[in-house]
């Protein structure tokens, strides 16, 4: 036999009401079309508990007691790389022994979730002490400053790409704690290398890298779109370029020209691309283009193109202006990474 429908809360609660009124358990059982025993049953648990809601039931006893539930929790903070079989394999050998899915549910029960590692550059002591002197250096320049600042970088895009992907366990709002991330180095390759720049009033240049790019390259691009992007976005006379501290930017030749051609560049912090704004419009760029699908290098190019193009000039000063909330973060992360 199958198990019976729980009756609802309004019909339980009319038969207390019948009860009260003073109708036998007979007649309860007659007009509302349930078993005498069953009026009987929901009117003695009314009188012991003043409640007809069910009462939540004791169920199967635990696997784990809170103290070994505590010890699971500090086991995955302590180490959010370890896997749930993990887990199972370090509980028995203290001889608990628990399925893969109580070790979940309990987990979550604690807020914990298996959530992919973000990739963030790897930082060591001076590259903190760096990102810490940038961000004081600079909290106090306000949005006419980021206003006239010419971002660059270069970024790979594949035609058809995939991402290596790393689960740990955290709570809500610690996707960036340093325990929680994937650390990456700079690494050349891909489908196509582009070099692009832009500031708040727009997108400037997007160049095709062809090959890897040596200094020769880099300060050749620099010759030929710089000025004329800082020109064409109105930045005016006083604009300040900034790139990261990548061999080739920082290279004598480079360095050589732009102090002849007069530019002025940020001091920048290295491994900080979090700190750069063009990362937000890379994603942008890289989510449109691949949405079209393209089919070969040249229309991957092509899309690219036009997809940098489209982008609003709205957006990007929008991006600018909150820069600050950019240094703000970095303050509160102690120099490691950040959301942005």
């Amino acid at each position: 036999m199958g198990k019976s429908k729980e009756l609802s809360v309004d019909l339980k609660k009319r038969i207390i009401d019948l009860n009260k009124s003073g109708k036998s358990l007979g007649a309860i059982s007659k007009q509302l079309q349930v078993p005498r025993a069953t009026v009987q049953t929901i009117i003695r648990k009314y009188k012991v508990h003043g409640t007809v809601v069910s009462l939540p039931r004791s169920g199967r006893k635990r696997k784990l007691s809170h103290a070994a539930e505590r010890r699971l929790v500090r086991m995955v903070k302590s180490q959010p790389r370890i896997t749930k079989k993990q887990v199972c394999k370090d509980l028995e050998a203290d001889g608990t022994q628990v399925s893969v899915s109580t070790v979940k549910r309990v987990l979550h029960r604690h807020g914990l979730r298996g959530c992919r590692a973000r990739k963030k550059p790897l930082l060591q002591k001076r590259h903190l002490k760096t990102r810490l002197k940038f961000a004081a250096d600079h909290m106090d320049k306000d949005k006419t400053f980021w206003r006239k600042v010419l971002w660059s970088d270069e970024t790979k895009i594949e035609l058809f790409g995939h991402n290596t992907q790393q689960y740990v366990w955290r709570r809500k709002g610690e996707a960036f704690n340093p325990r929680n991330t994937m650390p990456t180095v700079k690494h050349g390759g891909g489908s196509i290398m582009l070099w692009g720049c832009f500031a708040a009033s727009g997108t400037g240049s997007l160049q095709k890298v062809n090959g890897i790019m040596k200094k020769e390259d880099y300060l050749q691009i620099l010759q030929e779109n710089l000025k004329p992007s800082a020109r064409r976005l109105g930045l005016g006379r006083s604009w300040v370029f900034q790139q990261d501290n990548d061999p080739k930017h920082t290279s004598k030749v480079v360095k050589e020209w732009l102090n002849q051609a007069r530019i002025k560049v940020l001091e920048w912090p290295s491994q900080s691309p979090d700190l750069n704004p063009i990362e937000n419009m890379w994603t942008v760029l890289k989510k449109w283009v691949h949405a079209r699908k393209p089919s070969h290098l040249a229309e991957l190019h092509q899309f690219c193109q036009e997809e940098w193009s489209n982008i609003r000039p709205e957006a990007c000063q929008e991006l600018v202006d909150g820069y600050q909330k950019r240094l703000v973060a970095v303050k509160m992360a102690k120099g490691h990474v950040t959301k942005y």
